[in-house]
């Protein structure tokens, strides 16, 4: 059972970075609810097929963005916390804005360019 994340050798993202990205994923898009009990580091390295440490480097960066909360004896979980689906909305909304201004530059678009293209958009959906 690989809990139903799909890891890539070819892809360039570090394995345990891919994890991070995809659990964060799942909680993002309800998948995995508020006080979801996650696998264990164990049982997540085996079932994707990745070391421990891997696994386990994923978690303290998970824990570290709240994603997730560690308990001693009892295991890691999806964080409980109210604004944790909004945080997560605006880490993403960050994330594709960097995308599209990366391809903005690569486009060699000008800053006024990039903004007029922006407005253009919000008054489209205004």
């Amino acid at each position: 059972m690989t809990f139903g994340l799909f890891l890539s050798a070819t892809d360039k993202k570090p394995m345990y970075l891919q994890i991070v990205e995809q659990i964060t994923s799942k909680v993002l898009i309800g998948d995995w609810p508020a006080d979801k009990a996650l696998p264990s580091i164990r049982e997540l390295a085996a079932a994707t097929q990745v070391s421990v440490i891997t696994v386990k480097r994923a978690y303290l960066e998970l824990e570290r963005a709240g994603v997730i909360v560690t308990q001693a004896g009892r295991g890691s979980y999806v964080s409980t916390r109210a604004d944790l689906n909004q945080e997560l909305k605006q880490q993403e909304f960050i994330q594709q804005l960097e995308l599209a201004l990366d391809l903005a530059k690569q486009l060699q678009l000008s800053n006024a360019q990039v903004l007029d293209a922006v407005q253009q958009q919000l008054n489209k959906d205004a």
